[in-house]
């Protein structure tokens, strides 16, 4: 194809459905940065940071300059991560009710366009995290190429095992937050690592669960659309499982702090188990969805609190 008929076809594509979803500019641009991830991950991020202070002794006021940098260098490189999936998918998204708005589909920002802001933020935030270590600014690094090349261009298409490969990247925020402060990586810091890897297959199957003909219609091989909802359940709960150990390697964070996550993880297996007793497997997976969320949120929140006690 020649490049004045790939320019032409891009035009083409940009007008294509471009007066059919009314957005802003600024609307389109969370879209494409997906906000709700890059957000999510700023709670584990700041974790990080704020416990390695904590455990190393350092000051909070002291080191603005560093919290700073970590904050938007891991800000920018997940919201370019996340673009160049955008800019990848592009091709099945309009097939996924909860994709088909983007502006990669509505044909509202050119194809190129999206790429090159997906590697510039890469590179922005990059070069954020380069000013607080080394160790930082790789595992940051990492977490791309787990993302866009592990995730997004290689497992995700093929391989039932999508969730778990994509977990990696999901996982590695706390511990750039942590390396920001501290590169000698403490046990806490792998421990969050854990923690985060072994929640989101739970979290993303029951997601997948609710979308199961979505992800049918784009050919993806999610676990439910492959295996069915019953193995999927049996996925889920053991994951849930996983997760119950694990507040014994966060036991410096203090025994309230102990109760809390073993309860909430109780709680968790709970809900799980409680699948097996409803009929209805899509608000059970909805119901586990929700819970997901809440459990990141309180159980992250929660170290902060309980060093502050």
């Amino acid at each position: 194809m020649s490049n004045s008929k790939a320019a032409i076809d891009d035009r083409a594509a940009a007008g294509l459905h471009a007066d059919s979803v009314k957005t802003s500019a600024w609307k389109d641009f969370m879209a494409l940065i997906k906000i709700g991830i890059v957000n999510s991950n700023l709670i584990t991020t700041f974790t990080g940071i704020w416990l390695a202070l904590h455990f190393t002794g350092q000051s909070f006021l002291e080191h603005l300059d560093v919290i700073f940098y970590t904050i938007a260098g891991s800000s920018f490189i997940i919201a370019g991560s996340c673009v160049v999936n955008n800019y990848v998918d592009r091709d099945i998204d309009h097939l996924m009710e909860r994709t088909k708005t983007r502006p990669t589909v509505t044909g509202k920002v050119l194809p190129f366009k999206v790429l090159g802001l997906g590697i510039f933020l890469i590179g922005l935030g990059t070069l954020f995290l380069f000013f607080t270590t080394i160790t930082a600014t790789v595992i940051g690094l990492l977490g791309v190429f787990s993302y866009v090349f592990l995730y997004t261009l290689w497992s995700k298409r093929q391989l039932v095992s999508n969730t778990i490969i994509g977990s990696i990247s999901g996982a590695v925020p706390p511990l750039i937050g942590w390396a920001a402060v501290d590169a000698n990586l403490d046990m806490i810091a792998w421990a969050l690592f854990i923690l985060m890897f072994a929640w989101q297959p739970p979290h993303f199957y029951a997601l997948a669960m609710r979308r199961v003909n979505e992800y049918r219609a784009a050919g993806i091989p999610m676990l439910p659309v492959v295996k069915g909802f019953k193995t999927t359940k049996l996925h889920i709960l053991f994951w849930v499982t996983v997760l119950l150990p694990l507040p014994i390697l966060l036991v410096k964070l203090g025994i309230p702090f102990l109760i809390l996550a073993t309860l909430l993880n109780i709680g968790w297996l709970a809900l799980g188990i409680y699948g097996y007793k409803i009929k209805d497997d899509i608000k059970w997976a909805k119901l586990m969805f929700v819970y997901s969320l809440q459990y990141l949120t309180i159980i992250f929140v929660a170290m902060v609190l309980v060093t502050l006690i």
